[in-house]
């Protein structure tokens, strides 16, 4: 894993929100970007001790980590505990593709009553719960940046974007926060 204890993280003392909504930058994560062909999940999945979702929009969870079906053959995998990601799947046997894309996202967390409607204050997604359920996920567009968004509540999100786009993104989200509130 990258080194993210060195490494100022990019959102760092910032907070937002409004009475209906609560912005909250995520602590630091191990990040992979995975490749993989479908006859290589299981071993892949094996080794990363989580079933790698093979159906769209969805995602699965274990022991600290996350991963979300980005495509047919791509996963944004998430370790929020001890990483080691890299070495897992290079334990696996699998033919793969891993890069360890730690330091180029971050993450803010979107939390309350409004956040469906915060998020769509710069993304045109149905964010509802029959259309976006608990533990679902994709790539999508927030104002003029990619973002990979994640359903973790009924009414709870995490919004992984490049820590390049980080302040502009929590920008737009804080605006949308506030006009949530009215």
């Amino acid at each position: 894993m990258a080194d993210v204890a060195t490494r100022t993280t990019p959102l760092r003392g910032t907070h937002g929100g409004s009475a209906s909504v609560r912005l909250t930058p995520a602590a630091p994560a191990e990040r992979l970007s995975l490749r993989a062909a479908s006859g290589d999940v299981a071993a892949l999945s094996r080794a990363l001790g989580l079933e790698l979702p093979e159906r769209p929009k969805t995602s699965a969870s274990a022991g600290g980590r996350t991963a979300l079906w980005l495509g047919p053959d791509e996963w944004l995998v998430i370790d929020e505990g001890e990483g080691g990601l890299m070495a897992a799947c290079a334990a696996s046997g699998a033919l793969h593709s891993a890069v360890d894309v730690s330091h180029r996202n971050t993450a803010i967390l979107v939390e309350g009553q409004g956040a469906a409607a915060t998020i769509n204050a710069g993304c045109p997604l149905d964010l509802s719960l029959k259309a976006f359920p608990v533990g679902a996920c994709t790539r999508t567009i927030f104002g003029k940046v990619e973002i990979v968004v994640l359903r973790t509540g009924e009414e709870a999100f995490r919004v992984e974007v490049w820590r390049s786009f980080s302040e502009y993104a929590f920008g737009l989200l804080a605006e949308g926060a506030t006009d949530a509130a009215l």
